[in-house]
């Protein structure tokens, strides 16, 4: 690790996880981001992405709602062919939801009730279902303003359900940080010789591939700073909810969850693929925290 920069080995995992609603990760094919993921990017599609979300989702933003935590995060994984910046388009997969949007549009419109924009997708998925109980002392008017729209989702004919393929998340920020600047691509290779020595491939460019969600392959990727640097290595792993548990066609254990780990080391990865992608299984010495795909947070 870098000098001055130690890893915590001390204080306990479990709960140091933030909780969340959903995860957006934003595909940029970038290793890395400035400090501040609403700063990068300034000329690509994903960078307008990641800065409409913000406006929209954040402190005095139309849609800002302390109850709903939406995580948005910068990832390595390329973005669809279909998306480019002259389009004004950019992709990502959303957590727990287990979708993949090849074109989300980064334009935010005056008038969103006639047009598809940014604040379309925000209230077709990121906005919650229900309201918690301090939000509802709001005026009446803003309930509506903040509960999502489920019929919006027809207008994004392109998402894809991810139902067999794992994704893997490193946090590997390190323009925030170097500890996860330093092990992140280090578990990135791990992860993919681990799994394709158990007939799981990653190809390093998800866009090359035709199985984009199959049982044969998964998507790893690294992403921005989702808070505990000190515990580097940070992966994420997501379960899809079709995923089987090993070779046989019994659904998996964790299907639909999150698993957070820390403190994650090269030696320790082929250890987490056995136990927790093929078995279903929580490595509790390494366990942050979790997600279901109701957005329950999950704790030992």
């Amino acid at each position: 690790m870098p000098d001055g920069l130690p890893l915590d080995h001390d204080h306990p995992l479990s709960g140091t996880m933030a909780a969340y609603a959903q995860q957006i990760v934003v595909c940029t094919g970038q290793r890395d981001w400035t400090s501040r993921i609403e700063d990068d990017g300034p000329d690509q599609s994903w960078g307008g992405l990641v800065r409409g979300l913000k406006r929209l989702l954040g402190r005095g933003g139309p849609y800002a709602d302390p109850f709903n935590n939406v995580m948005i995060t910068n990832s390595s994984l390329s973005q669809s062919p279909t998306s480019s910046s002259s389009a004004g388009t950019a992709s990502a997969f959303l957590f727990p939801s287990f979708k993949y949007f090849p074109s989300i549009p980064t334009h935010i419109s005056g008038s969103p009730e006639t047009s598809t924009d940014l604040s379309t997708f925000v209230r077709a998925y990121l906005l919650p279902t229900k309201l918690s109980p301090m939000t509802e002392t709001l005026p009446e008017p803003r309930h509506s303003d903040l509960l999502r729209k489920p019929d919006l989702a027809s207008r994004f004919t392109d998402a894809v359900e991810l139902k067999h393929s794992p994704v893997i998340l490193i946090c590997g920020h390190g323009g925030r940080d170097m500890r996860c600047g330093v092990m992140a691509p280090v578990l990135k290779e791990q992860f993919r010789k681990v799994l394709g020595s158990k007939g799981i491939f990653a190809p390093a460019d998800a866009r090359a591939s035709s199985n984009f969600d199959s049982p044969e392959r998964a998507h790893i990727g690294l992403i921005s700073h989702i808070g505990g640097h000190k515990y580097a290595g940070n992966v994420i792993i997501y379960i899809p909810k079709g995923m089987n548990y090993e070779d046989s066609s019994a659904p998996h254990p964790l299907a639909g969850k999150g698993i957070w780990y820390g403190r994650v080391e090269p030696k320790h990865v082929e250890g987490i693929v056995e136990e927790t992608i093929l078995k279903g299984k929580v490595v509790s010495d390494h366990f942050r925290g979790g997600i279901d795909q109701d957005g329950d947070i999950l704790r030992l």
